[in-house]
């Protein structure tokens, strides 16, 4: 029950599954919501303290503060997947240590306005680039190191459940605090 009880807490909506095929109005809905996300994610924690950015969502877990440097570091390393795949024939990518850099002096203590300004360009970038491209290049994809090949589109998906997995990791916190108004 413990585990359940943790596995929950660490992923409250539940683990990434891409839908079997993707299509083309499921790619239209998560590039809304990655248009859409930076605004929610800025709108949820704007207005708390800095004691209360300073807390963890969970036990053992990031504070609300690295949690917000970590959306803007994943979804930059992301966008930059998304550039390699559309310009080189499968890439590689780079795995970089999230847990690292969420122990770097900038996500530990530094102000979540420039990661929320990062993190809206990015996503600014990142759509103007997915709905410039066609449906064949978004079959394209990289390999991750560890996991293996991931399509583009499948990426999109990832990056929406991403934004909300930790989206809902900061709610949650504020709904068992009382902390939202």
């Amino acid at each position: 029950m413990r585990n359940e009880s943790f596995d929950a807490l660490r992923y409250p909506i539940g683990r990434f599954t891409p839908p079997e095929p993707i299509t083309d109005k499921e790619l239209r809905v998560w590039i809304e919501a990655l248009e859409v996300f930076p605004s929610r994610i800025s709108d949820l924690v704007t207005t708390l303290t800095e004691a209360q950015l300073d807390t963890p969502y969970r036990e053992g877990g990031w504070t609300v503060r690295q949690v917000i440097h970590h959306l803007s570091d994943s979804h930059h390393n992301s966008y930059m997947r998304f550039k390699w795949a559309l310009t080189e024939d499968t890439p590689t990518i780079k795995v970089y240590d999230e847990k690292a850099w969420a122990a770097l002096e900038d996500a530990v203590s530094g102000p979540i306005a420039l990661s929320l300004e990062h993190l809206k360009a990015v996503h600014q970038k990142l759509v103007f680039l997915l709905k410039s491209v066609d449906a064949p290049a978004l079959k394209k994809g990289f390999i991750h190191p560890e996991s293996g090949f991931t399509t583009l589109e499948e990426n999109v998906g990832r990056y929406v459940w991403h934004g909300n997995h930790h989206y809902a990791h900061i709610e949650r916190l504020l709904q068992a605090r009382g902390w939202q108004g």
